[in-house]
């Protein structure tokens, strides 16, 4: 089978290597010979047509982290236009550690699911708490940090520490799915991480895990989405009218206001009176908002170091 494969050809070639690679793959299993000609053809998108991302031109633990959390639930052109200017304005683990929450949410606007920007201040300042200020180089350590989970801190090794561990995310799970099982539905992931495993360039870490990205991202616009197919793919609620965007709403009126009375925030939401107050409730569980005497106010963000 040749391994050349021209990317923003015929749609047709996809499907031709996606059914020849799975045939092989089925009969005769993993063989060395499909795994270079695999590696080939992934490698050949990633050369000809690499994605120029700021956050792969740094060795920084913290701002490959920064591009890590960021990423989650977000689309990359999205980040690229919040990246610089927040590393910016906190160019450290100890910057954003002690910075107000109420900045760090005024940089994160426009990214969403502010928990994210609440976690990396929490994990930045467990950072400089208990690690003297360096981001651990250990998986079991990096999932122990606030919004850390499986994928994020194989990332993280990967991509800060070139350490050659198994993770997906949805890119590479869309690669995996697309070439071993192109007819298969609800594919576990368990069924893909020896794959990642046994055809990963563990002399190439970085590069491999980029050029597998940028595949699974090309693979996104050219061919229906092959992640329908695993049996982990959930539709992402709609935003407008959901819990998410009366969150949203309401950080946004602290972000313009220090303090607000629970009735200016009724009023400046119309909506059901009792879904904004289940909500606040959940914002001062998550250390978001205070309360005292039916005030509100945006908690600093430096009360989890205290």
């Amino acid at each position: 089978m040749p391994p050349v494969f021209y990317p923003y050809g015929d749609v047709n070639k996809y499907q031709y290597y996606s059914s020849t690679f799975s045939r092989i793959f089925l009969e005769s299993g993993l063989t060395e010979e499909l795994i270079t000609d695999f590696r080939a053809v992934i490698d050949q998108n990633y050369e000809e047509n690499p994605r120029e991302l700021p956050w792969r031109l740094t060795d920084d633990p913290y701002e490959i982290l920064v591009s890590e959390i960021m990423l989650q639930q977000t689309q990359v052109e999205r980040v690229l236009t919040k990246y610089g200017p927040f590393l910016n304005r906190f160019p450290s683990f100890r910057d954003l550690a002690q910075a107000p929450l109420r900045d760090i949410l005024v940089a994160w606007q426009g990214l969403g699911y502010n928990r994210r920007a609440q976690a990396l201040q929490g994990i930045a300042q467990r950072v400089v708490a208990d690690f003297h200020g360096r981001l651990p180089a250990d998986r079991e350590a990096l999932e122990s940090l606030p919004g850390i989970g499986t994928a994020t801190s194989g990332a993280l090794m990967a991509f800060a520490f070139q350490q050659p561990v198994v993770f997906l995310e949805t890119n590479i799970r869309r690669v995996y799915l697309h070439f071993f099982y192109p007819e298969v539905e609800a594919v576990p992931d368990k069924m893909l991480l020896p794959l990642i495993l046994l055809t990963m360039d563990a002399l190439r870490v970085r590069p491999w895990y980029y050029a597998l990205m940028d595949y699974g991202a090309m693979l996104k616009k050219m061919i229906p989405n092959p992640n329908r197919r695993s049996a982990h793919y959930s539709r992402q609620s709609p935003f407008p009218g959901s819990d998410r965007e009366i969150r949203s709403r309401i950080l946004q009126l602290f972000l313009k206001n220090p303090e607000l009375p629970e009735k200016a925030i009724l009023t400046g939401i119309p909506t059901d009176a009792h879904r904004i107050k289940r909500i606040l409730r959940q914002l001062i569980e998550e250390r978001f908002l205070l309360c005292q005497e039916g005030t509100y106010c945006l908690a600093t963000g430096l009360e989890a170091s205290i």
